[in-house]
């Protein structure tokens, strides 16, 4: 049975999508079956895997408003082992075409239901707002990974998403874990990168990863190409970062 990991934070410029889209291509690489769903109408994660967006006729919208399956929605990507369900810019008008829905928390879990035997991991790539797209991601999730940027705001917000967490575990699903904390954009050169660092694992301890990822210009030159840090530079500092975070969340999840 698949695991189902969310990869959110409500703060924009955190890496969400960059590790959403290397860390199901380094879960592929160590020949996992992966599908990475992107539910942030931007789309990057889409695009950053080489899918052009503006031919997206089935994607993350359609599943959500159940006019088609997930099978349909289905897009083969150059990662190795990895399936994408594209979004597009329609997938904005699904937060106020959901406000009257019965259930409309749960219309993300029960699309995936029928598919979610088929990976050993379903990412998501949530968007940066605490809106109805990322209730239902984490609603439908096993776990929620937080990026957290290596900068002087980084804890600001975090308090908010724990406590929203908190609230989808008491009233949409109570088995919702937090997969752990996840540093990026770390520069050991700058003294207030490693007091981010020292200030998140002093307060979370066990909840974060022990991988951190780098400052590098490879992860930000990427998604230009279409391709994942991994088919892009196997060799770059970012790839061998989101390889170590991708064999961690194996282990744990051993």
């Amino acid at each position: 049975m698949g695991k189902i990991i969310a990869i959110a934070n409500q703060k924009g410029g955190v890496g969400k999508t960059t590790t959403s889209v290397n860390l199901a291509a380094s879960l592929g690489v160590l020949e996992k079956k992966v599908l990475l769903i992107d539910a942030d109408p931007q789309a990057n994660a889409s695009s950053g895997l080489g899918i052009d967006v503006e031919s997206v006729e089935i994607g993350t919208y359609q599943i959500l408003e159940h006019s088609h399956t997930p099978q349909e929605a289905i897009i083969k990507c150059s990662a190795p082992n990895v399936d994408v369900i594209p979004s597009h810019i329609d997938l904005v008008a699904i937060e106020i075409e959901l406000v009257d829905k019965e259930n409309r928390e749960y219309m993300l879990k029960k699309a995936l239901e029928s598919i979610k035997d088929d990976y050993d991991y379903i990412i998501i790539d949530c968007a940066p707002s605490l809106g109805l797209l990322t209730l239902n991601a984490l609603t439908a999730s096993d776990s929620v990974i937080i990026p957290i940027q290596c900068e002087y705001f980084a804890l600001e917000g975090l308090g908010k998403l724990l406590n929203t967490i908190k609230s989808i575990q008491k009233i949409h699903n109570p088995d919702l874990d937090i997969e752990g904390l996840l540093l990026t954009m770390f520069d050991s050169r700058l003294r207030l990168s490693n007091q981010v660092v020292e200030e998140v694992q002093k307060h979370f301890n066990d909840m974060v990863f022990d991988t951190i990822i780098q400052r590098n210009v490879k992860l930000s030159e990427a998604p230009s190409f279409g391709e994942s840090i991994i088919n892009y530079d196997a060799t770059s500092k970012g790839a061998i970062n989101y390889l170590h975070l991708a064999q961690e969340i194996i282990k744990k999840n051993s």
